[in-house]
């Protein structure tokens, strides 16, 4: 694989990133939408930079269930706040990582000279999906606009049955396959040997390492408290982590998608999550002559895309040798580790197969194993099993921890990874600038 050059041109940074607070979907944020989240988040940035919304040049989020009313969430949320007309804004969706791609075109529109401050991000409302009819009944009030006398309306529901009638509720389900999240990450963790012990223990670690991350500030320092209409109550937490959970709990609970044999429990999966997140992104020269002291850098990034019959969680596992060799780094140059935390399962087989050698030569043709991520550095702070994971924003939420831990850990290099529906992964390689200041 031919190597990455040293980029001649001028280094992005991420200036800050802001998030809500993630809400288990149907409980602090069931009234608001991914429009209401989206626009919470940019005016939270924008509060919190002191940013001055006429230097913004583009506005990209990523979603994934859109709400058809607002299908250009990124446009609506901008305006809403307080984003010049003149700016333009646009929507991405690429699954689990629609996030990691709006700040990936962000750095790259930077790289390129269309822009200098970017603020790109995602949002997701899963307690406002788009509920539809079934196809015949649909059709039928497609035709029915046609009509022009009460006979035709009184032919209206000829041909239709009572199942017709019924609402169509969207699953989280790979298209191509028709199989759940939750049956590949079975699938997946019986291929790779991850057991339901190990599962568990992780997912325990998620959980752990999030109450003990906001309950030192640490989170609160990556949100901004929301207050939600109509009787604005505040909002200013993760409502997912579950301090008190022990092994025993997780280990009581019953498979969630293969019964009664399988190992993939609610407790060892991320659950459903609303929520928003935003990065602000600059030219270096850019964010210096605005008052601001960048410490962190977009270096480079990657993309694959796997058979989703075989591959569909195992993004990392790709995408992480990839963006290595591409900057000449070995695994242990790397200080800071974000990975999405899809299910408990889905972590532990990736992290196998980095550490395999018979992985590296059958699937990604090396001759030696990528090797043993230090878990001392690894989702220090929780991950998506714990904090949540609304779809189109947990890249930006990722973006913005793993920046934040390498400034605050004094380290070179952050790699983010992430697995997405599709067969779909993602890498994002963070580099601490070398003029930076020690916090």
């Amino acid at each position: 694989m031919q190597k990455r050059d040293s980029n001649p041109q001028e280094n992005v940074v991420v200036v800050a990133g802001s998030r809500t607070p993630f809400q288990r979907s149907g409980t602090g944020f069931r009234d608001l939408t991914s429009y209401d989240l989206a626009r919470l988040a940019l005016a939270g940035l924008i509060r919190k930079t002191g940013l001055d919304t006429a230097s913004v040049d583009r506005v990209i989020l990523g979603t994934v269930v859109s709400n058809f009313q607002t299908s250009n969430v990124a446009r609506d949320a901008a305006l809403a706040a307080g984003i010049p007309v003149a700016t333009p804004a646009h929507t991405v969706s690429q699954a689990c990582i629609s996030a990691n791609q709006a700040v990936t075109a962000g750095a790259d529109s930077i790289r390129t000279g269309q822009a200098q401050t970017v603020i790109a991000g995602g949002t997701e409302s899963l307690s406002d999906i788009p509920i539809r009819y079934r196809k015949p009944l649909r059709q039928k009030l497609v035709e029915s606009q046609r009509y022009r006398s009460v006979t035709d309306y009184l032919g209206f529901l000829r041909g239709l049955g009572l199942r017709d009638l019924l609402p169509e509720i969207p699953s989280i389900s790979e298209f191509s396959t028709g199989l759940t999240m939750g049956e590949d990450c079975e699938r997946l963790a019986a291929r790779y040997g991850a057991s339901r012990r190990e599962q568990d223990e992780y997912a325990l670690r998620s959980h752990q390492r999030a109450a003990e991350a906001a309950a030192r500030g640490l989170l609160a320092d990556e949100m901004e408290p929301v207050r939600v209409p109509p009787r604005f109550d505040l909002v200013q937490e993760d409502n997912g982590v579950r301090a008190d959970s022990t092994l025993e709990k997780l280990a009581s609970l019953k498979p969630a998608f293969v019964k009664p044999y399988g190992n993939v429990t609610a407790g060892n999966s991320s659950f459903l999550t609303d929520g928003a997140a935003a990065v602000l992104l600059m030219a270096e020269s850019k964010a210096r002559s605005a008052g601001y002291q960048p410490q962190v850098a977009i270096q480079d990034y990657v993309y694959s895309a796997q058979d989703p019959r075989d591959a569909l969680l195992l993004g990392p596992a790709y995408t992480t040798p990839r963006i290595l060799e591409r900057n000449r780094l070995e695994l242990e140059d790397i200080d800071v580790f974000e990975f999405h935390e899809a299910f408990a399962g889905q972590i532990v087989a990736n992290l196998k197969c980095l550490d395999s050698e018979e992985f590296a030569r059958s699937h990604l043709g090396r001759e030696r194993k990528v090797g043993a991520i230090p878990m001392e550095k690894f989702n220090l702070h929780g991950g998506s099993l714990s904090l949540g994971h609304p779809f189109g924003a947990t890249g930006a939420r990722l973006v913005t921890t793993a920046a934040r831990r390498l400034i605050r850990e004094r380290g070179r290099w952050a790699l983010i990874a992430s697995c997405a529906a599709g067969g779909l992964g993602s890498a994002i390689l963070l580099r601490r600038l070398s003029e930076a200041k020690d916090d």
